[in-house]
């Protein structure tokens, strides 16, 4: 997709593109990682696909590499809730694959350990 076509989010207020919608028909996390299906790699393909130039960018931008939610926001220059919905939607149609963070353990005072950890040697850079 050429510079130009790239959504900027001054053009359309954010609630437009969701049809006024603020919540998701699936709970995403920020840092979940969205990747396009072979679905969406079909739809995106079609002249004059059904679905708009919001959806199209993120199959684009995902077609064959990982992306996070924030990253998505952050290059389409939405708030966070409007990717959330656009993205869940697309995950609701099958275009995009979202895959969620796990925890490394059942116990979840390992995971707060773990990130406690990260944030000391973070804390030390």
């Amino acid at each position: 997709m050429a510079e130009r076509d790239e959504p900027t989010g001054a053009l359309v207020r954010p609630y437009a593109v969701t049809r006024g919608r603020t919540r998701p028909k699936l709970d995403i996390a920020i840092e979940a990682l969205v990747e396009t299906t072979v679905r969406g790699r079909a739809a995106n393909s079609r002249p004059g696909g059904a679905h708009g130039q919001e959806q199209q960018y993120i199959s684009t931008l995902c077609d064959g590499r990982l992306q996070s939610l924030a990253e998505i926001a952050a290059r389409m220059q939405l708030p966070l809730g409007v990717a959330r919905v656009i993205v869940a939607d697309m995950a609701a149609d099958g275009l995009v694959a979202v895959y969620e963070p796990t925890s490394l353990d059942e116990n979840e005072s390992v995971g707060t350990e773990l990130l406690e950890r990260v944030l000391s040697g973070l804390r030390r850079l």
